[in-house]
């Protein structure tokens, strides 16, 4: 069972990560009426707002991983310790 965790686990992340980046991308065109700078290289975007983006997207990413992780992690030893309630 333990590669069903993993792959459980990998799924959660990545649906995680999916959603996280949706409400940044949200949240930056709702603050400052401008689509995401997610191309760094364009011109047409400041250098501070890519940099702002990437700091922001960045730190959201990771904090959401971090969640997931734990979150996960939890689950699994709560199924392990309890495994016939299921």
């Amino acid at each position: 069972m333990n590669i069903v965790f993993k792959l459980l686990s990998t799924g959660i992340s990545l649906g995680a990560g999916f959603a996280a980046s949706k409400i940044v991308d949200t949240v930056w065109e709702k603050s400052t009426g401008n689509k995401p700078p997610k191309d760094g290289g364009d011109l047409e975007n400041s250098l501070r707002s890519a940099l702002t983006f990437a700091l922001v997207s960045s730190a959201v990413a990771a904090i959401i991983q971090v969640i997931a992780g734990r979150t996960t992690q939890k689950a699994i030893a709560r199924f392990n310790s309890h495994p016939e309630e299921v």
